[in-house]
């Protein structure tokens, strides 16, 4: 599909080259990535990290204890990018502690990204961006950041979350990273389905914890219909 006229939306933006992407949280590859990816799998390939185990959503559950809820947040994951048009092969699940990577030390974390990504013989990475005010998301932007002090040679990207949603004047703030919007086109529905994925953060699967946390309904229209957004990090 020609998505844009647009050269910069060409080549990996179209699926025509293999990358990764980084996320913090199950779910964060659909709301962020879900076309990028789709077209990735549809044509040159790619793969999802994600660095946290998911398991501190519900925290006031005993029905969904940390250790089952992380079984029931990977496999959602899976079925995620399954939708997408990839495979549980496309998924390398790092298991971290949920709102505990600020713990970790970047440089050990991005060792072992180093390791996986070279790996897959991959050279195009996508990351959260350092905009997005969860803890998570600003880790993994740090992890990337040392990444790319030890692989200068590959190339990254930043995509938007929470900072597209909560902050106000989220336009104006990244207007200076030259960002590129990139219409789903026709895989609106596809992506809709991968964010329906996540059901235990739709509300659908626990049951016992009513202040625990649950995607806003228009948080998800926001992601399912709107152009998807990145921007080199230089």
């Amino acid at each position: 599909m020609n998505i844009a006229l647009d050269p910069r939306l060409q080549g990996v933006f179209a699926g025509q080259e293999r990358l990764v992407v980084l996320s913090p949280h199950p779910d964060d590859e659909s709301l962020g990535c879900g076309g990028l990816l789709a077209r990735a799998f549809s044509g040159a390939g790619a793969h999802v990290i994600c660095l946290t185990d998911g398991s501190a959503s519900h925290p006031g559950s005993t029905l969904w204890p940390p250790q089952l809820l992380a079984r029931q947040r990977r496999a959602e994951l899976i079925e995620a990018i399954d939708r997408l048009g990839g495979s549980d092969r496309d998924l390398t699940w790092l298991g971290m502690p949920d709102s505990q990577l600020y713990r970790a030390d970047p440089k050990v974390i991005a060792g072992d990204l180093e390791r996986i990504i070279d790996g897959l013989g991959i050279a195009q990475i996508f990351a959260p961006a350092i905009e997005d005010g969860h803890e998570d998301h600003q880790a993994t932007a740090a992890f990337t950041q040392a990444l790319r002090a030890r692989r200068p040679d590959w190339a990254y990207y930043a995509y938007p979350v929470w900072s597209r949603w909560d902050e106000p004047d989220f336009d104006r703030k990244i207007a200076a990273h030259d960002p590129v919007h990139i219409p789903l086109g026709g895989l609106s529905a596809r992506k809709r389905a991968a964010i329906e994925a996540h059901q235990s953060q739709l509300g659908q699967v626990v049951r016992d914890d009513p202040s625990g946390f649950t995607l806003p309904p228009g948080f998800v229209e926001t992601f399912a219909n709107g152009d998807e957004i990145f921007w080199r990090i230089p």
